[in-house]
């Protein structure tokens, strides 16, 4: 048996619940792993929400990643031995698969064996994160020197790795943050420049910092109103990458910015590369050598204890943290 963590309604963090159930012996193709970390995401908590790209099918598990151990092997599966020590990619559907748990059975193609010198907790904190900054900003918006980049909820861990990607790619990182409580953290972790929207000029900050030619990339997770202020941001023929919904509202379209300025607005998943083996290859190939030179350093804000979940939960959707937030199941 092996505990897991289930809803059986959506709704806040306190629908979460630690279930016990048979986990079963991996498939064709998959792997079982004794989970030692989680990562969290915002998109598990949409999930849990019932405001997520797919509706859950109730009871469901939830979870895109998760750092363990091989334990059992499916028919098939080439590549892993017992004992191997791997992380997981979200790469699938969180209605067939799920890895909140202290054991998991997860597809084999979901799995790459990680940094030797990165803990369970780092090794849980890198694929969502730097698979969806890789995807738009290296493989979709070929981010290079000189680039201005606009990052927005910059302290989130998706914003933490594109501002370490941005920055590997000798462009410009504009990491933007409500008030300027987080202004010296941001600056810490690489932040070429701060902006406090709530403080500042968004757009007369941008057009400085570029000697007034508008940033070529946004990368924002929020979408909402604030839209049309980053349009008056972006550079001519630039693009504006939506790969969220924070914001939880109506999203104008920026029409006269598009036609005046040659403005593109582009939706954005990890999934189409993930989905995509030539380009899942690369992006992994991408983040391995980032982390092995020491370019990309996952940033932990909070380890919580397997048991404190729902607690977990809630400080991811607190807006409070820097970095990722991880569970322990150890």
């Amino acid at each position: 048996m092996a505990r897991v963590v289930r809803f059986h309604k959506t709704g806040g963090p306190e629908v979460l619940q630690i279930d016990e159930i048979e986990v079963g012996a991996p498939g064709p193709g998959e792997l079982r792993l004794r989970v030692h970390a989680l990562g969290l995401n915002r998109a598990e908590a949409m999930f849990r929400s019932g405001m997520y790209l797919e509706p859950p099918v109730l009871p469901a598990r939830l979870g895109y990643e998760a750092a363990g151990t091989v334990e059992a092997i499916g028919d098939g599966v080439t590549g892993f031995a017992i004992g191997d020590r791997v992380s997981v990619i979200p790469s699938f559907s969180m209605n067939q698969y799920g890895v909140y748990g202290d054991h998991a059975i997860v597809p084999a193609t979901a799995a790459a064996k990680h940094p030797a010198n990165l803990s369970w907790e780092e090794a849980a904190s890198i694929w969502m994160q730097y698979m969806t900054a890789y995807g738009a900003l290296v493989d979709v918006m070929r981010v290079g020197p000189g680039d201005a980049v606009i990052i927005t909820a910059a302290s989130s861990s998706v914003g933490l790795a594109a501002i370490q990607i941005v920055n590997a790619a000798g462009a410009v990182s504009i990491a933007t943050t409500r008030t300027s409580a987080k202004r010296d953290a941001l600056l810490g972790h690489g932040a070429q420049h701060v902006i406090a929207t709530e403080e500042q000029d968004l757009v007369a900050e941008v057009k400085r910092i570029t000697g007034e030619k508008g940033a070529r990339i946004v990368f924002d997770p929020v979408a909402g109103k604030g839209v049309e202020t980053l349009a008056q941001a972006v550079s001519y023929c630039g693009t504006i990458i939506l790969y969220g919904a924070l914001a939880l509202s109506e999203t104008p379209f920026p029409l006269f910015a598009a036609i005046g300025n040659g403005l593109s607005v582009r939706g954005y998943s990890l999934f189409e590369v993930v989905n995509n083996p030539e380009r899942m290859a690369a992006g992994k190939a991408y983040v391995l050598d980032g982390l092995a030179s020491g370019k990309l350093k996952p940033v932990i804000a909070k380890v919580f204890p397997f048991e404190k979940i729902v607690d977990a939960h809630r400080f991811l959707e607190s807006n409070e943290q820097i970095g990722k937030v991880v569970v322990s199941v150890d």
